[in-house]
């Protein structure tokens, strides 16, 4: 039931948010505007992530040569790819996301939440791994 509440919001509540979101932004600063708006945040925000992605590539690479496993910036490359997916997503709200999920300042406590949340799954065992 948790998994239906999330696709729910994902499919339904958020493309509503942004579609209201949008016209209000219309109204105020007319259709051309806020077509530019739409597209310029999506196409700086992918070349940020395509920036940030590749600093973390080559980060990952370097802890890998030098011997250690890359936890941390494996999961923070998981974080960008999933931010560069929202970027491309057209809506302020998604770019507004996905830019936090870009910054590593605001990324940082959303890899602790994650980080948490693993470790009491598997503590608890309430995981399968099935073909």
């Amino acid at each position: 039931m948790k998994i239906f509440g999330i696709l729910l919001s994902m499919f339904i509540v958020i493309p509503i948010l942004e579609f209201t979101l949008l016209i209000e932004i219309g109204r105020v600063l007319g259709t051309l505007p806020t077509l530019i708006l739409i597209l310029g945040t999506g196409v700086v925000g992918a070349y940020f992530a395509r920036l940030e992605g590749l600093r973390i590539l080559y980060s990952i690479r370097s802890e890998f040569a030098q011997g250690y496993m890359p936890t941390e910036k494996l999961l923070d490359g998981l974080i960008v790819l999933i931010a560069g997916v929202v970027l491309i997503t057209p809506g302020l709200l998604t770019d507004i996301a996905g830019l936090m999920l870009l910054i590593p300042l605001t990324r940082y406590p959303i890899k602790s939440f994650l980080k948490r949340r693993a470790q009491s799954v598997i503590l608890k065992k309430n995981f399968r791994i099935s073909r």
